[in-house]
């Protein structure tokens, strides 16, 4: 029987530490690697996001890239999926069509073939870790969406598995793929910045509204399967849609996380340690009262490291994360750096001197890891340790209460009620 990666990686790869590479030399060089060369992924949520930006903008042009599956509880999407891979594919072979693509409506199913190297999850939030965790049990590296998981209790159990499994792993905060923020990183962290006093994170706030008058569930849905593990609730016209796909409770905890989770990822990268989540969490919050989307729309939170150091985490027009020492300031968004002074950002880091992981392009990183078996620039703990403070946020403002954590134990300190909010029951038969 014929060894692929995956078999390969899983047997030996993780024992003996050693990257699985067959070099262009050995195989024939060609526009195209041989088939032994590519990596095969799979697509699980096949929704705007994952199939026309992250599959077909950021992985699908790469050369050493083979699509052999999508997956979605909407034919239509999974199918729309698999037409933009043969289509793509047909175009480089310069035929006129071309069939290598198989979309799935459960990804399950698909987890049973034995030619799969990983799994791009864009699913909704509340499938995020459950199907990550699926993937990794099955052997795949996983490039998951942000934010990562619901709960702390999520985000736990994915960390515990992808180490366990030695799964590469890429988090979707592209931004630490793109040089100025990471140039800015390094800044703070090399200390250029002087003593940290004080650090504000901005993200764009949530949306309220939304049906909740039932209607029928469209012919081409697997409505059941598209909630997973949430509780059930009758389908509406905004049930699944973009905006209730990120601002439904139930199945997310809004931009807070969902888009937070870049400017706090930043936050993490500059700043980030074995034991760097905030001890204290204090915060206000709109919660809409009517229409079906009922995530926290806009938030203030005021939050302390152990360190004393004060972290100001609201929502805003835009993301920002600006850190602000004795000796300047240094503002980092995805549209670029500022700072004060302004040779900050003329600032060069010696090759001596603390330097972060380069990656260019977020999709390529992925995939280098999994032929290489060298980490991503984004791992599995900076993405728990940035979803946490998202969490930890929520929980504050919807209990009205000052929350402690304990970094060493990660748990909440003298609050069963906020406990409990740490973790969520999956509804049958969607447990992970």
């Amino acid at each position: 029987m014929k060894t692929t990666r995956r078999g390969f990686v899983a047997k030996v790869g993780a024992a003996l530490a050693m990257p699985y590479i067959i070099t262009s030399k050995a195989l024939g060089d060609g526009a195209v690697p041989p088939a032994s060369e590519r990596v095969t992924l799979a697509l699980i949520g096949s929704g705007d996001r994952g199939a026309h930006q992250v599959m077909a903008w950021d992985f699908l042009p790469l050369p050493d890239v083979q699509f052999v599956a999508t997956c979605d509880p909407y034919k239509s999407k999974r199918e729309d999926a698999a037409r933009i891979v043969n289509e793509h594919y047909a175009a480089q072979a310069g035929a006129g069509s071309y069939r290598s693509c198989t979309p799935y409506r459960d990804f399950r199913e698909m987890l049973e073939r034995e030619d799969v190297d990983g799994a791009i999850i864009a699913t909704p939030d509340g499938w995020h870790v459950p199907a990550a965790l699926a993937a990794v049990r099955a052997g795949l590296d996983v490039y998951v969406e942000k934010p990562l998981g619901l709960t702390f209790e999520q985000d736990k159990l994915l960390r515990e598995t992808v180490r366990r499994y030695g799964a590469m792993f890429q988090y979707g905060t592209q931004q630490r793929s793109m040089p100025h923020c990471r140039h800015g990183c390094e800044v703070v962290r090399s200390g250029r910045l002087g003593e940290i006093v004080s650090i504000e994170v901005v993200a764009p706030e949530g949306w309220a509204g939304g049906s909740t008058e039932p209607i029928p569930v469209p012919e081409d849905l697997d409505y059941d399967l598209w909630l997973g593990p949430a509780p059930y609730t009758p389908y509406t016209a905004d049930r699944c849609s973009n905006r209730g796909a990120f601002f439904v409770y139930d199945n997310s905890i809004g931009f807070i996380a969902g888009w937070g989770s870049h400017p706090l990822d930043i936050l993490d990268w500059a700043y980030g340690s074995d034991e760097s989540v905030p001890v204290e969490f204090e915060g206000t919050g709109v919660i809409p009262t009517e229409g079906l989307f009922n995530a926290i729309t806009t938030w203030d939170v005021s939050c302390r490291y152990a360190n004393g150091v004060p972290l100001h985490f609201i929502s805003g027009g835009g993301d920002l994360t600006k850190f602000t020492g004795t000796e300047g300031w240094i503002g980092i968004s995805r549209g670029g750096d500022t700072a004060e002074p302004k040779s900050l950002l003329g600032t060069v880091i010696a090759p001596d001197k603390l330097q972060l992981p380069e990656s260019t392009h977020h999709a390529r990183n992925f995939v280098d890891g999994i032929k290489t078996r060298v980490f991503p620039v984004s791992t599995i703990e900076s993405a728990v340790r940035s979803d946490t403070i998202s969490q930890l946020g929520d929980i504050a403002i919807r209990t009205g209460r000052k929350i402690r954590w304990d970094p060493a134990t990660e748990t909440i300190v003298g609050d069963d009620a906020g406990s409990r909010m740490l973790s969520r029951v999956p509804r049958a038969p969607y447990g992970y």
